[in-house]
């Protein structure tokens, strides 16, 4: 028997993510069967490559501009609501599509400000999407999980494309976009079947979503696992954007092609990633994070000159298929990667805000490689990309995104003060927190040492102007303060304490004398009346 913890597929034995994923596989089918459409379209109603690029930019750019907000909304409401609503909208927008281009009436702006409509849905499901996954399938199917999510992503790009360009060529352009509406029938129904995560009780008000937003922002900035995979993703999507955004060109213009060669191409790009997702699991049980982003990248890099230089179809077929496993390998390890680097109370809005990066890479590129295609040549663009992704690659070498032993996972060791008992999401009253520590002279460079971490997990679970000092008169003394918003806040802190945080105050325990808690609320004229 496979042991379920190594096996790629043990996900699909869990009924709800198997209906899950189903779904979301003909839902993407039609997604892919519409930005072929889309850009298939644009190539009639103008051959610019700045347009072209466009169409690519207002798929990724809403992403961009609205991942971190809906990463916000999706950590604090009821995920299964959020899905629901944002894809009948999506059902509505791609219907008006299909009905516009089947009574010939589309113009540029319509399919502009349409294919902004639904890159923004996506950017509202995306976060929604990954979050809701470490929920459904167990702690050790976490990877594999991940991965059959990108295998269905790429297996609906091997279907979509090729589905889209036969459609095109043998019923018309307004087909696709009216089956990319339908299938978005098969999410809402899925997703209305299931019945949603089953959440602790939580006595905590919820945050607002400015405030989300912030300790959003704020975990980031103090998590380096996180910033890491950032760093990587943007030196990666950048470039890797360039053949995304010269596809129908190079298939149009350098090839001489029409929507079938087209659709062949991008489904070679599926067939491609299909083989990555299916040899993964092996790549990673012999290859570091690092090394798998390494190789993707190094694929993408022949890729992109393979399409730069090619007159013929079959080594831009090669190329299609080199493209989509080199995407599938880098694109997987990275989404590995940006959820192993977060806990479960901060992972929509961290996956936000990595979307936003890889959508934002991804659109500010295609408008890059579009300025130069159209005002150079695709060859000088495509050999642009190749050449900028190599000296990148060298730059972000030393950044090591191999995290895979972080623990996550809540620990609960903390408990609420007694002082400190009540709160309400209207007592905006800071708090001050002070502990005293007294450190033998033999361990206090251990001691500093940790202090430095927990200085981050202070800040990154919501302190601010964190502080420590000696004491005077002493040698063993030390203070440690810091400030958190309101009592309700430093509830919220305690419970984002982690396992890998518990493991530090051990370390920390197990050095110090004596340990000192004192917290201080914020006076005002309102404290002396509440009294």
């Amino acid at each position: 028997m496979t042991n379920p913890q190594s096996s790629a597929w043990s996900p699909l034995r869990n009924r709800i993510f198997f209906v899950l994923w189903m779904a979301t596989l003909f839902s993407n089918i039609g997604t892919w069967m519409n930005d072929v459409g889309a850009g298939w379209l644009m190539t009639n109603l103008s051959p610019d490559p700045v347009m072209i690029a466009t169409i690519q930019a207002m798929t990724t750019l809403p992403v961009f501009l609205l991942a971190l907000p809906a990463g916000a909304i999706a950590d604090i409401f009821d995920k299964r609501k959020l899905l629901i609503f944002v894809n009948i909208m999506m059902f509505f927008a791609a219907a008006l599509l299909a009905v516009l281009v089947y009574f010939n009436v589309v113009s540029i702006g319509w399919l502009l400000l349409i294919t902004f409509i639904l890159g923004s849905g996506a950017a509202f499901l995306g976060p929604a999407w990954q979050a809701i996954v470490p929920g459904i399938v167990a702690p050790h199917e976490l990877k594999a999980g991940i991965a059959l999510n990108s295998m269905g992503i790429n297996i609906s790009r091997a279907i979509g494309p090729a589905l889209a360009g036969v459609l095109i060529s043998q019923v018309g352009l307004y087909l696709p976009f009216m089956l990319n509406a339908l299938s978005f029938i098969a999410i809402i129904v899925a997703v209305w079947w299931w019945k949603g995560d089953k959440h602790k009780e939580n006595t905590l008000p919820a945050e607002s979503v400015v405030a989300a937003m912030i300790s959003g922002l704020r975990y980031a900035r103090y998590s380096p696992a996180l910033i890491k995979t950032i760093i990587r993703a943007a030196a990666f999507f950048v470039f890797a954007s360039a053949y995304w955004a010269m596809l129908p060109l190079v298939a149009r213009v350098s090839l001489q092609g029409d929507a079938t060669l087209y659709g062949i191409l991008t489904t070679s790009i599926g067939i491609g990633a299909v083989a990555g997702a299916f040899s993964l699991s092996a790549l990673r049980a012999r290859f570091s994070t690092g090394m798998l982003v390494t190789a993707g990248t190094a694929g993408t890099v022949i890729v992109l000159v393979i399409f730069a230089v090619t007159t013929s179809k079959y080594p831009a077929i090669a190329g299609s298929i080199i493209a989509g496993f080199s995407w599938l390998i880098t694109l997987s390890t990275l989404m590995v990667s940006a959820q192993t680097a977060l806990p479960d109370w901060v992972r929509a809005r961290g996956l936000a805000l990595y979307l936003t990066v890889f959508s934002g890479s991804m659109a500010l590129g295609s408008l890059i490689w579009g300025q130069i295609a159209s005002h150079t040549s695709i060859t000088i663009a495509l050999l642009a990309a190749a050449a900028g992704i190599i000296v990148v690659w060298l730059c972000v070498l030393k950044v090591k995104i191999d995290h895979d032993n972080i623990n996550l996972s809540p620990s609960e060791h903390l408990t609420m003060p007694e002082e400190l008992p009540f709160y309400s999401e209207e007592d905006k009253k800071p708090v001050m927190v002070c502990i005293q520590y007294k450190v033998d002279a033999e361990h206090q460079a251990q001691f500093f040492a940790l202090m430095e971490q927990l200085k981050r997990i202070r800040l990154r679970d919501g302190g601010y102007s964190r502080g420590l000092f000696s004491v005077p008169g002493t040698q063993d003394e030390f203070m440690e303060t810091f400030m958190v918003s309101s009592p309700t806040e430093h509830h919220r802190q305690h419970k984002r304490a982690t396992v890998d945080d518990r493991r530090i105050d051990s370390q920390l325990n197990a050095i110090i004398r004596s340990k000192t808690v004192v917290h201080y609320l914020s006076y005002s004229a309102d404290t002396e009346k509440q009294k």
